[in-house]
Formats: C-alpha cells, structure tokens, sequence
C-alpha cells in the first residue's frame, strides 16, 4: 500500500506561492533580483557552486577564470536579455563601482 499524500502535486512549498520566477532561481540553486548599475537596471541571479559544477567562466571583473563548482553571480542588462549575460565572481560584482576601467592582463593572457 502507498503512503497518504496530504497535499497535491501542485501545491507549492507552506507560505510560498510557486512562481516561474521561483521555479528559475531554485533550478539554479540562487535568487534574482535586479540592481541599477551605470544608469541601467541589472537582471543579477546568484548561482550556487553545485550548479556551476563542469562549467567554467571569465569573469569581467578581473579577468580570471571562475573554477567548476564555485558559487558566482551572473548579471546581465535587463533592456538586452540573456544574450549578454555575464558571469562574475560575487567579490568582483560588489566591487564594480570600485574598479577601473582598465583590466591589466598577464602578457600572454588571451582576450575575450
């Protein structure tokens, strides 16, 4: 015999409704929201590093690597979508405001 479900499939966690947007942000194991940065609204989704695992990025910030299975930021401007999304390390998202514009690379570093 299977046990007595109480509640339907459908229904969301207690307290919570479940939304797409929900539905989004769990998948990749973070939440959205939006910031205004340099006059824009930001779409910014925090990744957790178990849905980054096998996948590496650069980030703009610094230009280093973000390594498989850390927990990042990805950002993007709201008016452009998700084709130009970005992916930076959470350390370089918060420190946007604070960085030059001029990114020093090593010399035989390749430019993206």
């Amino acid at each position: 015999m299977s046990p007595r479900r109480n509640r339907s499939k459908d229904a969301g966690s207690p307290g919570r409704s479940a939304s797409a947007e929900d539905d989004r942000a769990d998948r990749y194991g973070g939440w959205q929201s939006t910031e205004s940065w340099q006059g824009e609204e930001w779409s910014v989704r925090h990744v957790a590093g178990a849905s980054a695992e096998g996948k590496t990025y650069r980030c703009p910030g610094c230009d280093q690597m973000i390594p498989s299975g850390v927990p990042h930021v990805v950002a993007w401007p709201e008016h452009s979508g998700v084709d130009e999304r970005r992916h930076w390390h959470k350390a370089c998202w918060n420190a946007k405001d604070r960085r030059t514009s001029r990114v020093q690379r090593a010399r035989n570093a390749p430019r993206f």
